[in-house]
């Protein structure tokens, strides 16, 4: 009588057929999963290099997957890796910036790409307050907005407790509010 809708398959579903052999698995959950991962990054103030880091996030899942607890959600345990992977840049640039000169006569970059993305006077004002947040807020703040991750899940992404997440948010959306309306007078 009635059509029965297929549910898309399972991260887990994926994850033991990808382990079968099963290649289009693979690619069903970085299509699945891209997105988010591309967005937490570059809350964490990542512009250039945000595919790279995907690409590198599910490169090192993929070699790892074995080592994946079911009990957890594999977009928690891919944003951790992309977490990792970021910290580690950092580092790794941190170290390199102390082995080489700077190079006054090379002028620095006029636009943020970005920019031209920006379209509208409203996003930008949003974009701006964002930016005066504290890296734990926006972090925390983007996690839940764009991510819609329940605040465990952020609790373990960024080192907290749930409540102190709880906090944070409620602290970014207060500031985020007063900067906006601020910005509209």
């Amino acid at each position: 009588m009635g059509v029965s809708a297929t549910l898309p398959p399972t991260d887990s579903a994926l994850i033991a057929r990808w382990l079968e052999g099963d290649q289009p698995s693979a690619a069903q959950l970085v299509e699945r999963h891209a997105p988010s991962v591309a967005r937490f990054v570059a809350s964490l103030g990542v512009r250039e290099e945000v595919d790279e880091i995907v690409q590198d996030t599910f490169v090192r899942a993929f070699e790892a997957v074995e080592s994946f607890r079911a009990d957890a959600q594999f977009r928690t345990w891919l944003l951790t890796i992309a977490k990792r992977l970021v910290l580690d840049r950092r580092r790794r640039d941190r170290r390199s910036r102390h082995d080489v000169e700077l190079d006054e006569s090379v002028p620095a970059p006029v636009a943020d790409p970005l920019d031209g993305l920006v379209a509208t006077e409203g996003l930008e004002r949003v974009r701006q307050a964002l930016a005066g947040l504290s890296p734990l807020q926006r972090q925390v703040f983007v996690l839940r907005v764009t991510e819609g991750l329940a605040y465990e899940e952020i609790a373990s992404l960024v080192d907290s407790t749930a409540g102190s997440c709880r906090v944070h948010y409620h602290n970014a959306v207060k500031l985020l509010r007063a900067r906006v309306d601020a910005d509209e007078v």
